[in-house]
């Protein structure tokens, strides 16, 4: 079951990741916390120049990823690459049952184990409104 602040932090997350989350929870053969769901502009600038993200184009920014952490003991274990392997395979099979494609950080070239987002081909933001003068 998410607790309270894992639900706190999957607000604003684009509702078809929060049923992911939500399914692994309820159903999911491991334990896991919510690190971190929308992220401000100004903590994207603080995690990119930290060398944290290598974008300021993060699906973070618009509610379409969110950071998740296993939990071993009730603690994340960092160091423990496999724990990260065995959670992005049940959240990939929750993404396949219910047909939201997601893409898994832990699959790119500069590995990102916690984070998971809303594929943008299935989920591309909208454009910008034109404005049409009166």
């Amino acid at each position: 079951m998410l607790s309270e602040r894992d639900i706190q932090r999957l607000q604003g997350v684009h509702p078809d990741l929060v049923m992911l989350v939500e399914m692994l929870s309820g159903y999911g053969p491991m334990d896991f916390m919510v690190i971190e769901g929308v992220r401000t502009v100004e903590q994207q600038q603080v995690n990119y120049d930290s060398g944290a993200s290598q974008t300021m184009n993060s699906r973070h920014l618009t509610g379409h990823a969110v950071d998740l952490g296993p939990l071993v003991d009730g603690q994340i274990p960092w160091d423990n690459w496999t724990v990260f392997e065995q959670l992005a395979g049940h959240m990939k099979g929750a993404s396949a049952l219910c047909g939201f494609p997601i893409v898994w950080g832990g699959d790119w070239q500069m590995k990102d184990g916690p984070h998971f987002e809303l594929s943008w081909e299935a989920y591309p933001l909208p454009e910008p409104s034109a404005t049409v003068p009166v």
